[in-house]
């Protein structure tokens, strides 16, 4: 099933609104965005809270460079369930260790709560070469 056109965009203006946040390392406006029991799993595996998360963008544990989204998103929508595949370029520092850019998948959930949309899930797979 998929969105009607404006309710996609709106999802899609929340996801950019959310790399925009976490490459400026702005953990407020990101917060707003995330789920209190917000989930990552990394490409490497890891699970990590909201907390964890955003703490570790706000600590420059996890410095994002480049977080650019390819096109086209796929989003899908079951009620208040909205899910966005994508492939995305990241470059990011972590624990001062550069890696250098490189392509994922993403699949994220969003779940509209309060009457708006939040991400609640999101994983992360390298893309070989």
């Amino acid at each position: 099933m998929s969105l009607p056109n404006s309710e996609a965009e709106a999802i899609l203006a929340i996801q950019r609104e959310r790399s925009a946040a976490l490459l400026k390392a702005d953990t407020h406006a990101a917060g707003w965005i995330h789920a209190e029991d917000f989930q990552l799993i990394t490409p490497l595996g890891a699970v990590l809270s909201k907390d964890q998360y955003l703490g570790a963008v706000a600590a420059g544990i996890l410095k994002y460079t480049v977080m650019e989204l390819d096109s086209p998103v796929d989003v899908r929508v079951y009620g208040d369930v909205v899910l966005l595949r994508y492939r995305a370029q990241i470059e990011i520092d972590v624990q001062g260790q550069k890696y250098p850019l490189a392509a994922y998948w993403f699949t994220d959930a969003y779940e509209k709560r309060d009457g708006r949309w939040q991400i609640v899930w999101s994983q992360g797979t390298g893309i070989s070469t």
